[in-house]
């Protein structure tokens, strides 16, 4: 379902960087100990992380122990913040580029798309990390952004005022 939030939109985003590599189901089951290790995915105390934070979460094995993701999860927290700051909205910025509504894609399986690639490209110009356009492709479909639902699925229907497009490889 669709997101608007930006603080919630962040984690999302954190989740997904995490996930990337991993099948979606570890990082739903390691989700409760996500949110305990980055104190409940408030940007300003993830800002605030340092080494021996790192060090922490390197010995937490109820998270993804990825000094990368890790580093970029609170790198990301730092952007988040600053960008805010200079309001520079996450939501605003992602649903704009999606034209304001969830996207009906065609029912296919993609793993990125021009939007994705869009849109990673203005995060990576505001300093994020980890989100490539597959990453950022899944984000938008968890996130409600995008919904690639095959025909028939209960999702699929539930989200008539989405706008259908059709998406090209």
């Amino acid at each position: 379902m669709p997101v608007r939030d930006s603080r919630a939109l962040w984690e999302m985003l954190i989740l997904e960087g995490f996930q990337a590599g991993l099948s979606w189901i570890t990082i739903l089951r390691k989700r409760d100990a996500f949110r305990a290790a980055f104190r409940g995915f408030d940007p300003r105390a993830v800002a605030r992380f340092g080494a021996a934070d790192v060090a922490r979460l390197m010995k937490n094995p109820g998270i993804v122990r990825s000094r990368a993701k890790i580093e970029a999860a609170i790198h990301n927290a730092r952007v988040f913040l600053e960008r805010e700051a200079q309001g520079d909205d996450l939501s605003t910025l992602v649903w704009s580029m999606a034209g304001g509504a969830p996207i009906q894609n065609s029912g296919k399986v993609l793993a990125q798309t021009p939007l994705s690639a869009a849109v990673s490209a203005q995060l990576k110009l505001r300093g994020y990390k980890f989100v490539g356009p597959v990453i950022v492709y899944a984000w938008m479909q968890a996130t409600g952004i995008v919904s690639d639902h095959v025909t028939g699925c209960f999702r699929r229907r539930a989200a008539p005022r989405a706008r259908h497009t059709r998406v090209r490889r």
